[in-house]
Parts: structure tokens; C-alpha cells; sequence
């Protein structure tokens, strides 16, 4: 599959927002692969990095970014910063004056989301330590990357009202993707299942 083919698919199946479509068209997502696996950058399948982690297959990504609803100037947390993939998405959809702040626990991974992300001026990468990123919050949106046994209700601290967060929930082989939006009464909308790795 080639990249104008996953966006001829992605028009004829679903109604992603136009802006998100053109900042995948702007990234080489093959940049974000180890090497012995960028061949097969645009089949529409999750593909190893290190230690037993993933970047995400790219429908997957491009329904967890559309259904973020991103505003340009937003402040985003994303926890599972993984190859730095999903943070250039995010990194584009947030100019001119937004950041993406993004927490991983695997120091293979950081070196080399480093170095990806290294032109990127807007994305800051933070080691993980506990869940989530005070120091910046409160957030527009949180996007989690990998699945969590149970909602992070938590991680609504770090939110602003009638921000969004995008997480995948359930045990390990089989998890619903959930977008949960900060009002008074929680609204949740469950999105599919999805497979993700687990959360660490």
C-alpha cells in the first residue's frame, strides 16, 4: 500500500477532517521506523520500534487525532510518545502557537523520538515519571497511546473543562478506544475496538 492509496481509502471510508489528512501528506511517516522496517511504512498495520513497543497503524492514528477535535494555539499531553510519530501529527495541527508535551518511560524510545522530532520546535518530550504531566496542566486535550486497564480518572485533574482525552481501555488483547470530554457529568463515547500495547 502507498501513501496516496491509505488516503484514497481514508476518503472513501471515513470523514476525517481535511487538515488532519494534509498533515499526514506532510510527514514521512517511514522517518519514524526503525530501518529494517520502513519498506512498509504505509501498509495499514502497527509496526515494532524497541522493547517490545509499537508505532500505531496509521487509520488508528489518524481516528484517534480526528476525533481529538484539535483547535490551532491548543496545549496537548500525549502519554506514550512512542517514535514521535503521533506528537509531529499533533505538532502541526496546533500551529502557530500550540504545544505538544509528550511523556515515555522507554529510554530506547526517547533517543529516538529525539532525534525525529529533533525539527520540531513545538514538541517537548519529558521522561515519564507517574501518570501524566503536572507541571504544564492544566491540557486541551490528552491522547494516551497505549491501553490502560481502567480509566484514568486522575488524569482528568490535568484537563481543562470541556477538554477531550482519547484513551484505550480494557485488558491486554482487546480494548475499547474511548473519548471521554471534561464536562460536569462525564460524556463518553466509545469508539471500537482496538488493540493497543499496555500501558507501563
Amino acid at each position: 500500500m502507498s501513501k496516496e492509496s491509505l488516503i484514497k481509502y481514508w476518503k472513501e471510508n471515513f470523514n476525517f477532517k481535511e487538515e488532519i489528512i494534509e498533515a499526514f501528506k506532510e510527514i514521512s511517516r517511514e522517518d519514524f521506523i526503525p530501518v529494517e522496517n520502513r519498506e512498509l511504512a504505509y501498509q495499514d498495520i502497527a509496526l515494532p520500534t524497541f522493547k517490545a513497543q509499537t508505532i500505531s497503524q496509521p487509520t488508528t492514528v489518524m481516528i484517534m487525532t480526528n476525533e481529538l477535535e484539535i483547535k490551532p494555539n491548543q496545549k496537548i499531553l500525549e502519554i506514550g510518545t512512542g517514535s514521535g510519530y503521533q506528537s509531529a501529527i499533533l505538532s502541526i495541527l496546533v500551529k502557530p502557537k500550540g504545544e505538544i508535551y509528550t511523556t515515555e518511560i522507554v529510554p530506547e524510545l526517547i533517543d529516538f523520538a529525539k532525534d525525529n522530532l529533533k525539527n520540531y520546535k513545538n514538541i517537548k518530550i519529558i521522561k515519564a515519571k507517574g501518570l501524566g504531566y503536572k507541571k504544564e496542566a492544566p491540557y486541551d486535550r490528552i491522547i494516551i497511546t497505549a491501553a490502560a486497564q481502567e480509566i484514568p480518572y486522575k488524569l482528568l485533574d490535568q484537563l481543562n473543562p470541556n477538554g477531550i482525552m482519547i484513551v484505550p481501555v480494557g485488558p491486554q488483547y482487546s480494548q475499547q478506544l474511548l473519548k471521554i470530554t471534561n464536562e460536569k457529568s462525564l460524556k463518553i463515547k466509545n469508539l471500537g475496538d482496538f488493540v493497543f500495547v499496555p500501558l507501563r
